[in-house]
């Protein structure tokens, strides 16, 4: 399995996934603003792995004496639509605020290993869970957008575990990744890390889906989440809610898979879900080289898919199908 980073001794180690997959890059985080910047640019991501980050972010920031508050403070502002991230960092805080300096590295050291641990275990409990609701049948083909793999989670992935899991049970046939523009984590880490792993992976623009809708090659669509509303709402990567749109259109069923640190209580509904805006580089150009025209741009990074068009949500706890959390 891919790790997307490790800590050692004091450095946290982040694998560059800008870089995936022509080349694997190490990052050597030593203070909270080198993984807040990891974060910014993308270097990490997926709300699970930018959530253990900050944890260990602010680890640095102990055992460098800043200022936790600050520390705090600038991790979560790192990037606004995954809840994950001030979850984390809040949980971590939490744990040192009553701590003596010389025990707060150590404190909050441990405090992101559990965060850490959490999440893995989270993980391979709701590939079991999702994978029970395709009972028995063979011969499957998924449908998957963005990355929710090991490089977004920490473990076998939200998303990507499940299918990880029908692949283990031999009930998977293919798995066609969107390549998800603009940053293209499809094509770049999902299909990579299936690969990887030995698990049957078809690359396809995301204008193609519904065409497979259409021509009956796709039987479920599942994604992972970053911020998902108590009426289970959900926002994830760009191009989501149309990919949901079309699985409605064609009668399949759209699961999101996500852990529950992914909720948000203080979301009533996705019009809470503040959406992050990036660059517009990141859609004019590619590896520095300009493709477009010179017009203007907007460039959300992520979109909400209303709860209407959710069959489920798989947790590690249950499988939520009604519209309010209880």
């Amino acid at each position: 399995m891919i790790r997307p980073f490790y800590f050692d001794v004091d450095v946290f180690n982040i694998l560059d996934q800008r870089m995936l997959p022509t080349k694997e890059s190490w990052i050597k985080c030593k203070n909270s603003s080198d993984v807040s910047g990891a974060i910014r640019t993308l270097a990490v991501r997926g709300a699970p792995a930018i959530g253990i980050a900050a944890a260990y972010g602010l680890t640095l920031a102990a055992n460098t004496g800043e200022n936790l508050h600050d520390a705090a403070k600038n991790l979560i502002s790192s990037r606004p639509t995954a809840v994950n991230l001030s979850w984390a960092v809040k949980r971590a805080m939490k744990a040192v605020e009553k701590k003596a300096i010389n025990e707060a590295f150590l404190t909050a050291k441990k405090e992101a290993e559990a965060i850490w641990v959490e999440e893995a275990r989270a993980n391979r409990q709701m590939a079991r869970l999702g994978a029970d609701l395709f009972e028995k049948k063979s011969g499957l083909s998924i449908l998957t957008h963005c990355n929710a793999g090991s490089l977004a989670t920490g473990g076998i992935g939200t998303a990507l575990g499940v299918i990880r899991e029908l692949h283990a049970r031999s009930q998977l046939k293919m798995v066609y990744a969107d390549e998800t523009r603009p940053l293209l984590q499809g094509g770049r880490l999902t299909a990579y890390e299936l690969k990887a792993d030995g698990i049957p992976v078809t690359l396809i623009a995301d204008n193609m889906a519904g065409w497979l809708m259409k021509q009956k090659k796709i039987d479920a669509v599942i994604t992972g989440a970053d911020r998902i509303a108590k009426n289970l709402d959900s926002a994830n990567k760009i191009g989501t809610y149309s990919v949901a749109l079309l699985a409605h259109a064609h009668g399949i069923p759209f699961y999101i898979a996500a852990p529950m640190s992914t909720f948000d209580p203080d979301c009533d509904s996705g019009e809470d879900i503040p959406i992050e805006e990036r660059d517009a580089s990141e859609i004019t150009h590619y590896g520095g080289v300009s493709i477009s025209a010179d017009v203007a741009v907007y460039n959300p990074a992520f979109d909400v898919t209303p709860h209407e068009l959710i069959t489920a949500v798989i947790t590690e706890e249950r499988i939520f199908r009604t519209l309010q959390l209880s």
